[in-house]
């Protein structure tokens, strides 16, 4: 191959421009990004960013001396509007082409949003821009904030807005946040720290619309979240958390297969075998993980692929995610089936325990850490092992890093024999 373009600059972008060069990639490299601002770190902009304890140079994943060594033809702020038939040629919105040999696409996602008229204050949390600016709404003094969805950005989200003085309500349509992944067992013990944390948190509603004061002339102001049971939240800030939509509408009319994501083989190849897919984007092996751990694990195999022209390798890792909230560290592995069932083999749940509770109590003073990710402190949190005939299929942790990272890499040993059918 002589040409190579990375669609996509955030993380899984360039990760596999970086697998490019270490596999001995010496030709064109051209590095093709939908945002102005060079590849970023996004987990710190529910967090340290948001809460002013992370700048923007901090999120930055690469510096001048790695740019130098990766010499790649960098195309930021330019967005691309279809890829021809054969695979090969990158057409922009301003009507440019790239031509190449192989494509990469790591175009991520975009946060889902509600329907309705736009309403000054309403925010996603997915980009830079984005965290900027509801950083600076933030920064206008004490405001109402309803997060709706309590999944991990509105977790994160939420646990910020305490942090810096906000009143805070998470508006969550399941009957628990984090149930998919969890079970009900153990996300009903870690939705306490919400009450612990001094957030509100309402179950099993959803949301029926916004309320907003129209201003002549200007987009209204968001004034109240209507919930669907009829009740009505007062709000200043509304951040809408309730998911990611792949960027595949640019492959339209192009032979590869999108459902849900571009869809791959398991060693992240498309249809067309000089094209793969890496990040949030990709569904490999009919799994689409929005996952850090995805973003960085999935770029080797695929351009080792993607240079041999054809699957010579695949890539089935291990699930893992983790979720700083309230001050803990919440850390997950494996894959947990319906009939599993789950055992604490250290700590204690109960220190978990606020002085609310869940369907609208409200958690009563400032956020209350459990001892840190690494378990110390007070003593609190838990290690739990979720278990399915004798074998444990995943593992569960409120700030017991260390433990959790033993079981976790006993489970990925385990995970490589199965795969190698040992």
């Amino acid at each position: 191959m002589r040409t190579v373009i990375v669609v996509g600059a955030s993380l899984a972008g360039l990760y596999a421009a970086r697998e490019l060069r270490a596999q001995g990639f010496d030709g064109r490299l051209v590095v093709i990004g939908a945002e102005p601002h060079r590849p970023y770190d996004r987990p710190p902009l529910s967090k340290g960013f948001l809460d002013g304890t992370v700048d923007e140079g901090q999120l930055l994943l690469t510096d001048e001396e790695e740019t130098t060594e990766l010499a790649a033809e960098w195309m930021l702020g330019t967005r691309v509007r279809s890829l021809d038939a054969r695979g090969r040629t990158v057409v922009l919105d301003d009507g440019r082409t790239v031509a190449g040999d192989g494509v990469v696409i790591a175009t991520g996602a975009s946060a889902r949003r509600l329907p309705g008229p736009p309403l000054t204050g309403v925010h996603t949390l997915r980009t830079l821009d984005d965290a900027r600016g509801l950083r600076a709404e933030l920064a206008r003094g004490p405001r109402r904030v309803v997060v709706i969805g309590g999944g991990f950005i509105g977790a994160e989200t939420a646990s910020s807005c305490v942090a810096l003085g906000h009143d805070v309500t998470i508006v969550e349509a399941a009957p628990l946040p984090l149930v998919g992944p969890l079970g009900p067992e153990m996300a009903s013990v870690c939705a306490r720290l919400h009450a612990r944390g001094g957030a509100r948190l309402l179950t099993g509603v959803g949301v029926a619309g916004l309320r907003g004061t129209p201003t002549a002339g200007a987009r209204g102001s968001v004034t109240a979240v209507e919930l669907s049971d009829g009740r009505l939240l007062p709000a200043d800030v509304v951040v809408v958390g309730i998911g990611a939509t792949p960027h595949t509408g640019w492959l339209a009319g192009s032979p590869l297969a999108v459902d849900d994501g571009v869809l791959c083989d398991d060693g992240c190849v498309t249809a067309l075998p000089q094209v793969v897919a890496v990040g949030d984007v990709a569904r490999a092996g009919g799994v689409r993980a929005e996952h850090w751990t995805s973003a960085t694990e999935q770029p080797r195999t695929a351009v080792r692929n993607l240079l041999a022209g054809h699957t010579i390798e695949t890539v089935r890792p291990l699930p893992y995610f983790w979720s700083d909230q309230y001050g803990s560290r919440i850390q997950f592995a494996g894959r947990r089936g319906d009939g599993d069932t789950v055992r604490i083999v250290e700590g204690s749940p109960g220190g978990l325990d606020g002085s609310g509770g869940l369907d609208g109590s409200e958690g009563l003073g400032r956020p209350v850490g459990l001892g840190g990710p690494e378990g110390g402190g007070h003593g609190a949190g838990f290690l739990a092992v979720y278990e399915r005939a004798g074998r444990t299929t995943a593992v569960l942790a409120v700030d017991r890093a260390r433990p959790f990272m033993k079981l976790r890499r006993g489970l990925a040993a385990d995970r490589a024999a199965e795969l190698a059918g040992v």
